[in-house]
């Protein structure tokens, strides 16, 4: 009796990291796109790359640095919009309005990728809608452990006047905002996103 034919070894090397994590990020992408920012899970992605939710994590860290990576958004940039919550104070507003002018306009290197980003979005529902998601959770983390009912409508606020307020001045070109200096625009911005973002309390009789 004839032996059966065993397959041919398919030659070449294993894929390697580089090509797990491109796997990833492709699957990543993909997730984000159909799913949004808020929806997509790093257990979601995984299972669409055929991965261990492990890998994913010894990769990117968090959802937040996979994202940045899908999008290009710069490590140092993402570190900006982290941390600016640390304290919900006073100057609460005006630290965000700052955080956010200087993550697109300080450093042109790391403003370059947010602005392609930014520039996409304008013009692409869905990276709208991710860039959209991705800038609303950074502010819903600044909440509360248990936020208030209107939270997300608060950050959805906040989130439109700063991106209203970058597309307005780089991609627009309204004069009067390009012409305007960044600390002075955070002295007439930043009270408003402070009342958006912390309201006083209400007084009880």
């Amino acid at each position: 009796m004839k032996e059966p034919t065993l397959p041919t070894p398919r030659r070449g090397r294993r894929p390697g990291p580089g090509s797990t994590r491109q796997a990833v990020l492709d699957a990543a992408r993909e997730r984000f796109a159909s799913d949004g920012f808020a929806a997509t899970t790093i257990r979601l992605v995984a299972a669409d790359a055929k991965v261990d939710v492990s890998q994913v994590m010894q990769f990117f860290g968090s959802k937040n640095e996979l994202f940045a990576a899908v999008m290009q958004i710069p490590q140092e940039a993402l570190d900006r919009l982290s941390t600016v919550f640390e304290a919900r104070d006073s100057q609460l507003g005006e630290r965000v309005v700052r955080t956010f002018l200087n993550a697109w306009e300080d450093d042109e290197a790391q403003a370059a990728p947010l602005m392609a980003t930014l520039r996409g979005a304008v013009v692409n529902e869905q990276a709208r809608e991710q860039l959209r998601d991705f800038i609303q959770s950074r502010l819903l983390a600044g909440f509360p452990a248990e936020p208030g009912p209107d939270a997300t409508l608060r950050a959805g606020i906040a989130s439109a006047l700063l991106v209203g307020l970058i597309v307005s001045r780089r991609i627009i070109g309204v004069p009067l905002l390009v012409e305007a200096g960044s600390e002075q625009l955070v002295s007439i911005v930043g009270p408003a996103i402070q009342q958006v973002l912390v309201p006083p309390a209400k007084e009880t009789l």
